[in-house]
């Protein structure tokens, strides 16, 4: 079995990269060549979370399991509270094949996915980008997204402005001219939110979303949190990575519960990739793409690394 450290992801896998592994992932997810497993969550108490996401794709012979979960105690270690290992199996055998880091590819998986919702379903003509949240993952979301789109300016809001400022250097860093702003004037000026939060009650209202808004709801992934009011989901059209995922742990769980939204009203991105659904049919159109993270995703980017790592003889051998 081969394992590829943490330490080597950054220098294996880019932005780039994690983007078309998704873009490929989702494709195959929609023409019924790769599927996921059912998600395990468990709560640890204290606010910590671990839990399995798997899956398999026949077409990239890819069978695997990302092990990890939420550790919010870890910040103050020096740690990164979102802590993941994916491991890859031979689907015709089940032999291990490698053990692999996945920290960091978590992160640029789940920005790769917001960042395809945006490059596929967000109008042409999209100029402010709305943050909601600043913690770990939003400096790689708000990266990803300006990659997506050409965005003139950065607005945005976090239940402790304390650490908007950093989410403020990585803008300044982009060229992008950044504001911390009320919800009011985000949701009034953005053409594009990305909310990326571990909330487990809702920040942005229906209200607060003006038409022609595209929303990337990228922090709910387990049953109780929540990011925005469940009417909002009721007037959008919506888009997942995995319907089932989104209905029982994503954003969508809470409009379901509550009436407003039917499973068949949501719609995979994979399809819109594959040309079953059109995607954005007019501008005053608000999408919503509801981000729940699958573990196809996991095993996406881990098979890069993997192969990297591979082509370039820095992966470590362990016999099992």
């Amino acid at each position: 079995m081969l394992i590829v450290p943490e330490r080597l992801i950054a220098d294996l896998v880019s932005p780039a990269d994690a983007f078309a592994a998704i873009e490929a992932c989702f494709a195959a997810m929609a023409r019924g060549e790769a599927y996921n497993f059912p998600v395990i969550r468990e709560a640890l108490g204290g606010g910590r979370q671990y839990g399995f996401k798997s899956g398999l794709d026949r077409a990239a012979g890819r069978l695997g399991v990302k092990a990890g979960g939420y550790f919010p105690g870890n910040a103050a270690k020096g740690l990164t509270n979102h802590q993941s290992t994916v491991f890859l199996f031979d689907p015709e055998t089940g032999l291990p094949l490698a053990m692999v880091g996945g920290n960091l590819l978590t992160a640029l998986r789940t920005a790769a996915a917001s960042a395809l919702s945006i490059d596929r379903l967000a109008r042409a003509d999209a100029k402010v980008l709305g943050m909601i949240g600043a913690g770990h993952q939003a400096g790689f979301q708000l990266r990803a997204a300006a990659r997506a789109r050409a965005f003139e300016r950065v607005v945005a809001w976090n239940l402790h402005p304390e650490m908007l400022p950093k989410l403020g250097a990585i803008a300044a860093e982009l060229g992008l001219p950044f504001e911390a702003v009320s919800l009011d004037r985000l949701g009034a000026e953005a053409d594009v939110i990305v909310t990326i939060t571990s909330s487990d009650r809702f920040s942005l209202a229906d209200a607060q979303v003006r038409p022609g808004t595209h929303l990337a709801c990228m922090g709910t992934d387990t049953v109780g949190k929540q990011e925005v009011e469940p009417a909002l989901l009721a007037r959008a059209t919506l888009f997942t990575d995995e319907v089932a995922q989104s209905v029982s742990i994503g954003e969508a769980q809470h409009a379901v519960k509550a009436g407003l939204v039917a499973a068949k009203r949501i719609t995979p991105l994979g399809d819109v990739l594959i040309g079953a659904h059109p995607g954005r049919r007019e501008a005053g159109e608000i999408t919503l793409y509801d981000g729940t993270g699958v573990g196809l995703q996991d095993l996406a980017v881990a098979a890069v690394a993997l192969t990297r790592a591979t082509e370039r003889g820095v992966a470590l051998s362990a016999d099992l």
